[in-house]
Protein backbone atom coordinates (compact mmCIF):
# COMPACT_ATOMS: atom_id res chain seq x y z
CA UNK A 1 0.00 0.00 0.00
CA UNK A 2 1.28 3.21 -0.88
CA UNK A 3 2.31 5.97 1.67
CA UNK A 4 -0.73 8.63 0.14
CA UNK A 5 -3.48 5.69 -0.03
CA UNK A 6 -2.51 4.82 3.52
CA UNK A 7 -2.77 8.29 4.91
CA UNK A 8 -6.18 8.69 2.56
CA UNK A 9 -8.02 5.41 4.94
CA UNK A 10 -6.55 7.19 8.08
CA UNK A 11 -7.69 10.57 7.50
CA UNK A 12 -11.37 8.99 6.54
CA UNK A 13 -11.12 6.97 9.79
CA UNK A 14 -10.76 10.08 12.05
CA UNK A 15 -13.24 11.65 10.31
CA UNK A 16 -15.72 8.98 10.56
CA UNK A 17 -15.13 8.72 14.66
CA UNK A 18 -15.12 12.69 14.72
CA UNK A 19 -18.88 12.37 13.22
CA UNK A 20 -19.65 9.22 15.12
CA UNK A 21 -18.85 11.19 18.83
CA UNK A 22 -20.61 14.55 16.95
CA UNK A 23 -23.89 13.02 15.95
CA UNK A 24 -23.90 11.05 19.32
CA UNK A 25 -23.88 14.47 21.77
CA UNK A 26 -26.56 15.89 19.68
CA UNK A 27 -28.62 13.46 19.01
CA UNK A 28 -32.41 13.89 21.11
CA UNK A 29 -31.87 12.01 24.46
CA UNK A 30 -35.20 9.07 24.55
CA UNK A 31 -36.61 8.61 27.91
CA UNK A 32 -36.65 5.10 29.18
CA UNK A 33 -39.94 3.23 29.51
CA UNK A 34 -40.58 4.12 33.72
CA UNK A 35 -39.27 8.15 32.79
CA UNK A 36 -42.12 8.07 30.45
CA UNK A 37 -44.77 6.85 32.82
CA UNK A 38 -43.96 9.27 35.53
CA UNK A 39 -44.03 11.82 32.96
CA UNK A 40 -47.85 10.39 31.53
CA UNK A 41 -48.62 10.17 34.89
CA UNK A 42 -48.11 14.09 35.94
CA UNK A 43 -50.07 14.96 32.93
CA UNK A 44 -52.56 13.13 33.57
CA UNK A 45 -52.68 14.34 37.09
CA UNK A 46 -52.47 17.86 35.76
CA UNK A 47 -54.88 17.71 32.94
CA UNK A 48 -57.55 16.17 35.46
CA UNK A 49 -56.87 19.00 37.88
CA UNK A 50 -57.08 21.67 35.07
CA UNK A 51 -60.44 19.86 34.30
CA UNK A 52 -61.69 19.87 38.05
CA UNK A 53 -61.32 23.69 37.45
CA UNK A 54 -63.10 24.08 34.66
CA UNK A 55 -66.44 21.73 35.60
CA UNK A 56 -66.15 23.63 39.08
CA UNK A 57 -66.29 27.50 37.88
CA UNK A 58 -68.95 25.65 35.01
CA UNK A 59 -71.21 24.93 38.22
CA UNK A 60 -70.29 27.59 40.51
CA UNK A 61 -69.10 25.14 43.31
CA UNK A 62 -65.52 24.33 44.70
CA UNK A 63 -63.03 22.45 42.80
CA UNK A 64 -62.10 20.87 46.67
CA UNK A 65 -65.79 20.10 46.66
CA UNK A 66 -65.52 17.90 43.87
CA UNK A 67 -62.84 16.07 44.98
CA UNK A 68 -63.98 15.31 48.62
CA UNK A 69 -67.31 14.54 47.06
CA UNK A 70 -65.57 11.94 44.71
CA UNK A 71 -63.03 10.22 46.53
CA UNK A 72 -60.34 11.12 44.49
CA UNK A 73 -57.15 10.29 46.20
CA UNK A 74 -53.80 11.11 45.68
CA UNK A 75 -55.13 14.06 43.39
CA UNK A 76 -54.39 17.72 45.16
CA UNK A 77 -56.84 20.74 44.39
CA UNK A 78 -55.24 23.03 41.24
CA UNK A 79 -53.44 26.20 42.10
CA UNK A 80 -56.59 28.90 42.59
CA UNK A 81 -56.13 32.11 43.46
CA UNK A 82 -59.70 33.11 43.95
CA UNK A 83 -61.30 33.26 47.14
CA UNK A 84 -64.59 31.43 45.88
CA UNK A 85 -62.56 28.41 44.96
CA UNK A 86 -59.81 27.97 47.99
CA UNK A 87 -59.90 25.13 50.08
CA UNK A 88 -62.18 24.79 52.46
CA UNK A 89 -60.87 22.20 55.12
CA UNK A 90 -60.35 24.74 58.07
CA UNK A 91 -64.31 26.54 56.90
CA UNK A 92 -63.60 29.84 58.08
CA UNK A 93 -65.53 32.64 56.10
CA UNK A 94 -62.59 33.91 54.39
CA UNK A 95 -62.43 30.34 52.23
CA UNK A 96 -66.40 30.76 51.29
CA UNK A 97 -66.96 34.31 50.19
CA UNK A 98 -65.11 37.04 48.10
CA UNK A 99 -65.79 40.75 48.76
CA UNK A 100 -66.53 42.68 45.98
CA UNK A 101 -67.12 46.70 45.18
CA UNK A 102 -69.71 47.84 43.40
CA UNK A 103 -69.54 50.16 40.51
CA UNK A 104 -71.35 52.77 38.05
CA UNK A 105 -74.33 50.93 36.63
CA UNK A 106 -74.33 48.03 38.53
CA UNK A 107 -77.70 46.44 39.65
CA UNK A 108 -78.83 43.13 42.06
CA UNK A 109 -79.03 41.32 38.95
CA UNK A 110 -76.23 42.18 36.92
CA UNK A 111 -73.99 41.45 39.64
CA UNK A 112 -75.71 38.10 40.60
CA UNK A 113 -75.09 37.37 36.29
CA UNK A 114 -71.44 38.12 37.07
CA UNK A 115 -70.83 35.56 39.71
CA UNK A 116 -73.58 32.92 38.56
CA UNK A 117 -75.61 33.20 42.00
CA UNK A 118 -79.16 34.51 42.49
CA UNK A 119 -80.21 37.92 43.18
CA UNK A 120 -81.82 36.71 46.37
CA UNK A 121 -78.50 34.83 47.18
CA UNK A 122 -76.78 38.08 46.77
CA UNK A 123 -79.30 39.81 48.73
CA UNK A 124 -79.25 37.23 51.54
CA UNK A 125 -75.41 37.98 52.03
CA UNK A 126 -75.43 41.32 51.82
CA UNK A 127 -79.30 41.77 53.42
CA UNK A 128 -80.68 43.66 51.46
CA UNK A 129 -84.41 43.62 50.14
CA UNK A 130 -84.71 42.93 46.31
CA UNK A 131 -85.38 46.50 45.86
CA UNK A 132 -82.36 48.21 47.15
CA UNK A 133 -80.13 50.67 45.23
CA UNK A 134 -76.73 50.49 45.16
CA UNK A 135 -73.94 53.24 45.13
CA UNK A 136 -70.91 52.70 43.50
CA UNK A 137 -68.07 52.22 45.96
CA UNK A 138 -70.21 49.86 48.07
CA UNK A 139 -68.90 46.17 49.26
CA UNK A 140 -70.90 43.35 49.03
CA UNK A 141 -70.12 39.30 50.16
CA UNK A 142 -70.28 37.15 47.05
CA UNK A 143 -71.11 33.84 47.82
CA UNK A 144 -69.46 30.88 45.56
CA UNK A 145 -72.75 29.31 44.63
CA UNK A 146 -76.61 30.06 44.83
CA UNK A 147 -77.34 29.94 48.59
CA UNK A 148 -76.89 30.46 52.17
CA UNK A 149 -74.34 32.04 54.18
CA UNK A 150 -75.11 30.39 57.67
CA UNK A 151 -73.21 30.55 61.20
CA UNK A 152 -73.79 27.83 63.42
CA UNK A 153 -74.94 28.86 66.99
CA UNK A 154 -75.20 26.87 70.48
CA UNK A 155 -77.60 24.20 70.19
CA UNK A 156 -77.47 23.66 65.89
CA UNK A 157 -77.73 20.18 64.67
CA UNK A 158 -76.28 19.18 60.91
CA UNK A 159 -79.96 18.15 60.44
CA UNK A 160 -82.00 20.88 61.94
CA UNK A 161 -79.72 23.56 59.58
CA UNK A 162 -80.84 21.70 56.56
CA UNK A 163 -84.07 21.18 57.60
CA UNK A 164 -84.46 25.09 58.55
CA UNK A 165 -82.80 25.99 55.01
CA UNK A 166 -84.28 23.79 52.89
CA UNK A 167 -81.30 21.62 51.50
CA UNK A 168 -79.77 18.32 52.34
CA UNK A 169 -77.50 17.91 55.05
CA UNK A 170 -75.15 15.64 52.36
CA UNK A 171 -74.76 18.50 49.90
CA UNK A 172 -73.39 20.55 53.12
CA UNK A 173 -70.82 18.25 54.41
CA UNK A 174 -69.80 18.08 50.98
CA UNK A 175 -69.54 21.17 50.34
CA UNK A 176 -67.94 22.44 53.16
CA UNK A 177 -65.16 19.50 53.11
CA UNK A 178 -66.63 18.38 56.41
CA UNK A 179 -66.61 14.27 57.10
CA UNK A 180 -68.49 14.41 59.94
CA UNK A 181 -71.33 16.70 61.46
CA UNK A 182 -69.70 16.70 64.74
CA UNK A 183 -66.73 18.95 63.49
CA UNK A 184 -68.92 21.77 63.44
CA UNK A 185 -68.47 24.45 65.92
CA UNK A 186 -70.23 27.73 67.65
CA UNK A 187 -68.78 30.08 65.22
CA UNK A 188 -68.23 28.14 62.34
CA UNK A 189 -69.69 30.20 58.90
CA UNK A 190 -71.25 27.29 56.69
CA UNK A 191 -72.14 27.56 53.24
CA UNK A 192 -75.63 26.32 52.32
CA UNK A 193 -75.39 25.09 48.41
CA UNK A 194 -79.40 25.67 47.47
CA UNK A 195 -80.64 27.34 50.30
CA UNK A 196 -83.56 28.91 51.13
CA UNK A 197 -83.80 31.99 53.70
CA UNK A 198 -86.72 31.07 56.13
CA UNK A 199 -89.01 33.52 56.96
CA UNK A 200 -87.48 34.34 60.78
CA UNK A 201 -83.59 33.98 60.71
CA UNK A 202 -81.51 33.58 63.86
CA UNK A 203 -81.09 37.45 65.50
CA UNK A 204 -78.06 38.65 66.66
CA UNK A 205 -77.30 38.14 70.54
CA UNK A 206 -77.63 41.68 72.37
CA UNK A 207 -74.51 42.44 74.54
CA UNK A 208 -73.91 45.93 76.56
CA UNK A 209 -72.02 48.59 75.41
CA UNK A 210 -69.67 47.42 77.44
CA UNK A 211 -69.34 43.99 77.09
CA UNK A 212 -65.93 44.06 74.86
CA UNK A 213 -63.09 45.89 74.86
CA UNK A 214 -60.98 47.07 72.14
CA UNK A 215 -58.73 43.91 71.05
CA UNK A 216 -55.55 46.32 70.53
CA UNK A 217 -54.50 49.67 69.62
CA UNK A 218 -53.94 51.12 66.53
CA UNK A 219 -56.08 52.38 63.04
CA UNK A 220 -58.78 51.37 61.71
CA UNK A 221 -57.85 50.77 58.28
CA UNK A 222 -60.91 48.81 56.77
CA UNK A 223 -64.78 48.86 58.06
CA UNK A 224 -67.11 45.68 58.05
CA UNK A 225 -66.48 42.96 55.66
CA UNK A 226 -66.62 39.46 55.80
CA UNK A 227 -67.66 38.22 58.17
CA UNK A 228 -68.53 40.75 60.29
CA UNK A 229 -64.86 41.83 60.71
CA UNK A 230 -62.65 45.37 61.14
CA UNK A 231 -59.33 45.22 60.32
CA UNK A 232 -57.00 47.11 62.98
CA UNK A 233 -53.39 47.90 61.92
CA UNK A 234 -50.43 48.56 64.07
CA UNK A 235 -46.76 47.51 63.89
CA UNK A 236 -46.14 43.79 64.11
CA UNK A 237 -45.42 42.66 67.30
CA UNK A 238 -48.41 44.75 69.24
CA UNK A 239 -49.95 43.02 72.12
CA UNK A 240 -53.79 41.58 71.23
CA UNK A 241 -56.24 41.05 73.99
CA UNK A 242 -59.04 38.87 74.31
CA UNK A 243 -61.94 41.52 73.79
CA UNK A 244 -63.99 39.27 76.55
CA UNK A 245 -63.71 36.33 78.97
CA UNK A 246 -64.03 33.27 77.26
CA UNK A 247 -62.63 29.38 76.20
CA UNK A 248 -59.90 29.57 73.56
CA UNK A 249 -62.26 27.50 70.74
CA UNK A 250 -59.41 27.44 67.98
CA UNK A 251 -55.94 28.37 67.73
CA UNK A 252 -53.56 27.61 64.88
CA UNK A 253 -52.72 28.42 61.20
CA UNK A 254 -55.20 28.63 58.34
CA UNK A 255 -53.87 29.28 54.56
CA UNK A 256 -55.51 32.64 54.56
CA UNK A 257 -56.53 34.13 58.14
CA UNK A 258 -52.75 32.97 58.88
CA UNK A 259 -52.38 32.70 62.81
CA UNK A 260 -55.68 32.91 63.72
CA UNK A 261 -57.59 32.68 67.38
CA UNK A 262 -60.79 31.97 67.99
CA UNK A 263 -62.92 32.38 71.51
CA UNK A 264 -66.52 31.23 72.49
CA UNK A 265 -67.90 33.16 75.03
CA UNK A 266 -70.40 32.64 77.57
CA UNK A 267 -73.10 34.54 75.82
CA UNK A 268 -72.72 32.08 72.72
CA UNK A 269 -70.75 34.73 70.62
CA UNK A 270 -67.54 34.08 69.12
CA UNK A 271 -64.81 36.64 68.39
CA UNK A 272 -61.86 35.59 65.72
CA UNK A 273 -58.64 36.94 65.44
CA UNK A 274 -56.58 36.91 62.66
CA UNK A 275 -53.16 37.33 61.13
CA UNK A 276 -51.41 36.83 64.16
CA UNK A 277 -47.37 37.12 64.79
CA UNK A 278 -47.38 34.96 67.37
CA UNK A 279 -50.20 32.83 69.17
CA UNK A 280 -49.83 32.88 72.84
CA UNK A 281 -53.01 30.68 74.03
CA UNK A 282 -54.28 26.76 72.88
CA UNK A 283 -57.36 25.78 72.73
CA UNK A 284 -59.74 24.66 75.48
CA UNK A 285 -57.67 27.40 77.41
CA UNK A 286 -59.94 29.77 79.65
CA UNK A 287 -59.15 33.30 79.28
CA UNK A 288 -59.85 36.52 80.60
CA UNK A 289 -61.06 39.87 79.09
CA UNK A 290 -57.78 41.93 78.77
CA UNK A 291 -55.54 38.73 78.76
CA UNK A 292 -52.72 38.89 76.08
CA UNK A 293 -53.62 36.26 73.45
CA UNK A 294 -51.33 37.36 70.90
CA UNK A 295 -48.98 39.99 68.90
CA UNK A 296 -50.06 41.54 65.82
CA UNK A 297 -48.40 40.09 62.47
CA UNK A 298 -49.50 39.83 58.90
CA UNK A 299 -49.47 35.63 58.50
CA UNK A 300 -51.59 34.61 55.94
CA UNK A 301 -53.34 36.79 52.94
CA UNK A 302 -52.33 40.18 54.50
CA UNK A 303 -50.94 43.35 53.19
CA UNK A 304 -49.11 44.30 56.00
CA UNK A 305 -49.53 44.40 59.89
CA UNK A 306 -52.76 44.16 61.22
CA UNK A 307 -55.71 42.39 63.29
CA UNK A 308 -58.70 41.44 62.01
CA UNK A 309 -61.19 41.44 64.44
CA UNK A 310 -64.38 39.15 63.60
CA UNK A 311 -67.99 39.16 65.94
CA UNK A 312 -69.25 36.21 65.34
CA UNK A 313 -73.10 36.19 66.72
CA UNK A 314 -73.13 39.97 67.71
CA UNK A 315 -72.78 43.22 66.24
CA UNK A 316 -68.95 43.97 66.29
CA UNK A 317 -68.15 47.00 68.23
CA UNK A 318 -65.81 48.25 66.38
CA UNK A 319 -67.63 48.96 63.55
CA UNK A 320 -69.74 52.19 64.93
CA UNK A 321 -66.26 53.94 64.23
CA UNK A 322 -65.20 54.93 61.04
CA UNK A 323 -62.48 54.11 58.77
CA UNK A 324 -59.31 56.39 60.05
CA UNK A 325 -59.96 56.27 64.26
CA UNK A 326 -57.26 55.64 66.32
CA UNK A 327 -57.93 53.21 69.18
CA UNK A 328 -56.35 53.56 72.47
CA UNK A 329 -57.26 52.66 76.13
Amino acid sequence: MSKRKASWWVSLFIIGVISLVFCSSNHPTISSPSSLGVEAANFSQTKMSISLLDEAKSFSVSAPSIVAGNSFEGLSSPGEGSQDLASLTDYDYEHQTRSYQVQEGDTLASIAQQFKISVETLCWANDLSLQAKLQPGQKLNILPVSGVLYLVRPGDTLNQIAQTYQAKASAILVFNNLSDPKMLNVGDVLIIPGGEKPKYAPKLTPVASSYFIFPTTGIITQGLHPFNAIDVANKCGTPIYAAAAGVVQKAGYIPIGGNRVRIIHPNGVVTYYGHLLKILVVPGERVAQGQEIGLMGRTGHATGCHVHFDVRGAVNPLAKYPVGTYLHY
